[in-house]
């Protein structure tokens, strides 16, 4: 089934930059480096998850939709750029949030992405100490349902079968840009933490009989978990799009290490890779993903594990308003 045939809600402001990353690779005396401008969706200050919420907007929109309903932390991208698709899209949204990251500022409790859910007219939902994010999403999907209204579910971060097809497209775009570049692509690095990115480009790479490798930075700390998660999300999407075989195993690549103190918690070498793109490229990252993921692909260079031939492709997957939650680490 050709991507093109899945209902679609137009949200992403056209291809979005593939750049090279010149002053860094001069800085590491790395391999080629180039970044996939994902922070450069549009909706709402950007972000991967505008890809994810085409193709979920557009499934709500076509089952009759009058409101969603997701989930996160407080700062979580995902749901600021979900309130931002419901408005634009003309319906309610209802988000459950709950305090996952041990950080008590004021700053962290009320600024990024927490302001703008508010500001995009979504309706916050606090979940009580012990209560799960999940559990409260469930119990404002029946109160909506009770007021007669058609909820739509969105798990956190977009990450399903249908958010993965995000994915699988920018996969197809990304080729295409390179290939008008003339560039061979020998790796993409992003970050993965709810799976759905990665599990999309390793479908869009199977799609596309591609062999670039794909690794998925963990920036949960979970990282078998968040392997198992890949993989499900990546099989379900497989189904949709008619790939009837199952990709191989060493299809899906998760770089471990640099998740540490937690989720969400700041660490010397994130901070480094957010200062350093921030100095030499005039690019910023964010604290939660793309922060610590370009920290693993700079701690790769480091190590030797690219040979100086390579082109190596970091996907930005956006969330910088978080770094106006973070503004007391820097």
């Amino acid at each position: 089934m050709h991507l093109d045939e899945f209902p679609r809600f137009p949200l992403v402001h056209g291809i979005t930059p593939l750049e090279p990353l010149a002053r860094l690779q001069k800085f590491l005396g790395g391999p080629r480096l180039y970044i996939k401008r994902d922070d450069c969706t549009g909706l709402a200050l950007g972000g991967n998850k505008t890809r994810k919420l085409e193709f979920l907007i557009g499934e709500a929109l076509k089952t009759g939709a009058t409101a969603v309903v997701s989930e996160g932390g407080l700062q979580s991208n995902h749901v600021r750029q979900t309130a931002a698709a419901a408005a634009k899209a003309g319906l309610k949204c209802h988000l459950a949030l709950n305090r996952n990251v041990p950080i008590d500022k004021p700053v962290y409790q009320s600024n990024g992405n927490l302001l703008l859910d508010r500001l995009l007219g979504a309706v916050t939902h606090i979940c009580d100490a012990g209560e799960t994010r999940a559990a409260r999403a469930e119990k404002v999907v029946a109160d909506l349902r009770r007021q007669g209204e058609s909820p739509y579910r969105i798990p956190k971060g977009g990450s399903t079968g249908v958010g993965a097809l995000g994915y699988a497209a920018l996969m197809q775009e990304l080729l295409q840009q390179a290939k008008d570049l003339g560039l061979s692509m020998d790796r993409i690095v992003a970050a993965s933490s709810s799976g759905g990115t990665q599990a999309g480009l390793v479908v869009g790479r199977t799609l596309a009989q591609s062999h670039v490798s794909v690794l998925g930075v963990d920036v949960d700390g979970e990282p078998d978990e968040l392997l198992a998660e890949v993989r499900s999300i990546a099989r379900e999407c497989a189904g949709k799009v008619g790939l009837g075989r199952e990709m191989p195993a060493d299809a899906f690549e998760i770089v471990r290490g640099y998740a540490a103190p937690g989720y969400g918690m700041p660490n010397p070498g994130m901070i480094e890779a957010v200062t350093l793109l921030a100095r030499l490229e005039g690019i910023l990252l964010d604290p939660v993903y793309s922060g610590k993921a370009m920290a693993g692909l700079i701690d790769l260079v480091r190590q030797g594990r690219f040979a100086k031939d390579e082109t190596v492709v970091f996907v930005h997957t956006g969330g910088t308003p978080a770094l106006f939650a973070y503004a007391d680490y820097f």
